[in-house]
């Protein structure tokens, strides 16, 4: 495959497979943020300017410092962020992110991902990012607000 301006139209998602492992523009960057989160009492939707996130009882729904809100699955939360002092873990309240790195790479047009197999489909415009977190989970940030949340990750020192 190619490694040219992905298209990521509708389409093009399912016609080949993106892995940012392989894009030499992709670099890894850690999140700094502290949110707000509540853990969904019963199934429902987050619908954000990427699209929606659906998300299950017990998942993450969570509110950025932008105001930006999305849902994230309970295992996934639980791995990627920490209660801060006042909240207890597992309950709603504050959390920060864990210094995980993930990549990304800034696109240069409009584009349509599905967020995992099967999954919502995201989109996102010229200038923002796109995340992939593990092979086929993504995600699409925003231009200001990547800027404002992410760093380089500094992966040579083990530190961010």
């Amino acid at each position: 495959m190619e490694h040219h301006e992905y298209g990521l139209g509708v389409d093009a998602v399912q016609e080949f497979v993106i892995d940012l492992r392989d894009d030499p523009r992709a670099r890894a960057y850690v999140k700094h943020e502290v949110v707000d989160v509540c853990f969904a009492g019963a199934a429902g939707a987050v619908l954000s300017r990427e699209g929606p996130n659906r998300y299950s009882e017990g998942d993450a729904i969570l509110t950025g410092s932008t105001g930006d809100r999305w849902s994230v699955s309970r295992d996934r939360f639980d791995a990627r962020y920490r209660a801060l002092t006042g909240t207890t873990p597992g309950a709603n309240g504050r959390y920060a992110s864990q210094p995980i790195p993930v990549l990304a790479r800034q696109m240069v047009r409009d584009f349509t991902i599905a967020r995992s197999a099967g999954g919502d489909l995201l989109r996102g415009l010229a200038n923002d990012w796109l995340l992939q977190y593990a092979p086929g989970d993504f995600g699409v940030v925003e231009n200001a607000r990547f800027i404002r949340v992410y760093r380089l990750a500094d992966l040579q020192s083990g530190a961010d």
